[in-house]
């Protein structure tokens, strides 16, 4: 197959940018294409100047193959064909050149049942993120999406090398792009979530329907957690914890995946931010509100929260050094404390940690914003970075001069880090130098395989072990009340479609409904246009200084996002509807309306024909009904006579008249 190179010069061949002397442009087109992945290239020098591509040469001249392969189609039909593919708007440039490359090589004659399987077997929601969501660059669907102030969205890599390009415009509308978006890029993740949403739902719907596999009795549980009006401490340590709204059980290794996840079948993703460890409990990346480490000393940890308790830590991003528990007074009323006042010992948590060492365990890391240490941690509430592998674990004199546990961890997830552009998750990298181990003790690594670690084939992050079975309860050993509730719970997901979880997903920040005009800012939030201007509605953009006294240049007023701290007073100028996002909201809407209308006909057919099957039941009975009695009373007629001998005279009157005369006239010649 023969194939062009791309906008960066990349051939869509060999995926390699070829030199300057390899590369061949069309005389007609201008197109440039790689010499050494052409399967007739030009012969000599002087070709070169005046060589068409395949794609040109084919619509001037067709080639004799497309004959030889026994088509009955004329040149004037290969044309028509060749237009009608440039015309369809729903393939991209890529696609269009597969299809024209088809066509000359006589593999199109025409429409097969294999494309139209292809076509029932794509997913509807895919389709309208793949057509409204392109790149104008690489005219792909989105990869990290960065929206422009102008309202365009381009992919995040696209948008590098056109910003590196020195251009500092929009390559959609040529409006000027501020220097700190060039500079800073953010990523909307709204469309990565919805884009990650509709890919998984593909897949889920090719394996078959998601499983339940664990049940948390929590339904009397608020949906929030919440501290009462009579709490005699306020706050949310003293608060009532909400529902968990995942299905795998307390000990669970490893990530959370989609099908664990009943409410949004996405399952916990990498750069979810949560309000506090509270609301991250709900979703069990980081069940303890409290403490940093989840686990058990005789079956390993599950989860680890970076939050600034021990000043030894040290955050690297891709790896860090954690300090375990204990050392600390806490007899008493002490709650917290700051100062150690004893050694670490690995025995609980710290024991349970260095068993999650031993055995490759993968541990789910979270970081919060009280880690100001760290530039990694989020600016507010709490992250789930993804999974992390102890490589080491040790003990060594402490800052505060006591000794302190200490472990290497080191990320092994197979989602890219929320602080870097990376398409693709990690892969296996050396172990960095540590210089503490120099005067540590207790020094213990792994020696074996690892449970959870990289595979080559399948270049990803796999349990090469069995996970730890857990031992908490699981789905099939549940009592009625929880089987119940389980099979709610079922009934509720396959009733809410892929289309109205991502329109919750596309819900205004504000206002939280699904959003009308959508406005994205230059930090990356998303909202309706109305509501963003409702809440800065009768501020002024500059305010007069020196009021009585000599005059002052006038000061800019600072108007902060309703998500975060970023000033967006410039943007709030002329903010700028995104198009693609609001397209997408209303075919989105429009399907899910449908969908409800066919729900609402299908089920006024059901009741019709059961209304229908009830009438016929009925009627059946009513027929049925004085055979019934006529029989019940010649019953009771036995029980009371006590013999055999049936009184004619009451016989007839039960009977019907038809018989009545038959009886009538045998009793007549039995007298005779």
């Amino acid at each position: 197959m023969e194939l062009p190179c791309d906008g960066a010069g990349i051939c869509m061949v060999c995926k390699n940018k070829p030199p300057s002397e390899e590369t061949l442009a069309c005389k007609t087109c201008v197109t440039p294409w790689h010499a050494t992945c052409l399967v007739s290239p030009p012969q000599a020098l002087s070709d070169t100047l005046q060589w068409e591509c395949p794609d040109c040469s084919m619509i001037h001249a067709p080639s004799t193959s497309a004959f030889a392969s026994g088509r009955s189609e004329d040149s004037g039909d290969l044309i028509a064909s060749i237009r009608k593919i440039e015309d369809d708007k729903s393939l991209t440039e890529q696609e269009k050149a597969k299809k024209r490359q088809e066509l000359l090589s006589g593999a199109a004659a025409g429409p097969s049942s294999l494309d139209g399987e292809e076509k029932k077997e794509k997913n509807d929601v895919l389709d309208i993120l793949d057509k409204e969501l392109t790149c104008s660059f690489c005219m792909q669907m989105l990869d990290r999406p960065v929206t422009t102030p102008c309202g365009h969205n381009f992919c995040l890599k696209c948008f590098q090398r056109w910003i590196g390009q020195g251009k500092r415009t929009c390559a959609y509308c040529r409006v000027q792009i501020p220097p700190k978006i060039a500079s800073q890029p953010r990523i909307n993740s709204t469309l990565v979530i919805a884009i990650r949403m509709a890919r998984m739902s593909r897949s889920s719907n090719a394996g078959g329907a998601a499983k339940v596999y664990h049940f948390v009795h929590n339904q009397n549980r608020p949906d929030k957690a919440y501290t009462t009006e009579r709490a005699k401490k306020a706050g949310k340590a003293n608060a009532c914890s909400g529902k968990i709204f995942v299905t795998v059980p307390p000990d669970h290794f490893g990530p959370i995946p989609a099908e664990n996840d009943p409410e949004r079948n996405m399952g916990v993703l990498v750069g979810e931010i949560w309000e506090d460890r509270l609301a991250c409990r709900q979703w069990g990346a980081h069940l303890p509100h409290v403490a940093g480490i989840a686990g058990q000393s005789t079956y390993g940890a599950q989860s680890v929260a970076l939050s600034g308790g021990y000043i030894d830590d040290e955050d690297h991003g891709e790896w860090f050094l954690y300090t375990g528990s204990g050392g600390r007074d806490l007899s008493g009323n002490k709650r917290t404390n700051k100062d150690q006042s004893f050694d670490q010992k690995f025995d609980k948590m710290n024991e349970a940690l260095r068993l999650s060492c031993l055995k490759g365990y993968p541990v789910r890391v979270v970081r919060s914003h009280k880690e100001k240490r760290s530039s990694y941690a989020p600016e507010t509430g709490v992250r789930y970075d993804g999974v992390y592998r102890i490589e080491k674990c040790w003990r060594k004199n402490g800052i505060q001069g006591f000794k302190v546990c200490r472990y290497l961890f080191v990320r092994c997830d197979n989602e890219p880090a929320p602080w870097t552009s990376d398409v693709q998750g990690d892969r296996p990298r050396p172990l960095p130098v540590i210089k503490e181990l120099k005067n540590a003790i207790d020094i213990t690594e792994r020696k074996g395989s690892p449970s959870w670690d990289y595979e080559d084939e399948k270049s990803c992050w796999m349990w090469k072990k069995p996970p730890p079975a857990s031992k908490k309860r699981v789905a099939d050993n549940v009592g009625p009340e929880d089987g119940k509730v389980i099979r709610i719970i079922k009934r509720q997901k396959s009733n809410v479609s892929v289309r109205e979880k991502l329109l919750k997903e596309f819900s205004c920040q504000i206002c939280r409904k699904v959003m009308v005009n959508p406005i994205t800012t230059p930090c990356a939030h998303n909202f309706c246009k109305a509501c963003l201007e409702g809440a800065f509605a009768g501020q002024s953009l500059t305010r007069q200084r020196g009021q009585g006294r000599r005059t002052l240049r006038a000061q800019k007023n600072v108007m902060k996002c309703p998500s975060c701290t970023i000033d967006i007073a410039d943007f709030l100028q002329n903010p700028q509807v995104n198009r693609e996002l609001m397209g997408v909201i209303e075919s989105l809407q429009q399907q899910a309306e449908q969908e409800k209308l066919d729900n609402i006909s299908e089920e006024c057919s059901e009741e019709s024909d059961a209304t229908e099957q009830r009438d016929l039941v009925a009627d059946d009975q009513i027929a049925e009904e004085p055979k019934d009695e006529s029989q019940n009373a010649q019953k009771q007629k036995k029980e009371t006579d006590g013999d055999d001998i049936m009184d004619p005279s009451s016989n007839v009157q039960t009977m019907s008249p038809g018989k009545e005369q038959e009886a009538s006239t045998t009793t007549d010649r039995a007298s005779q």
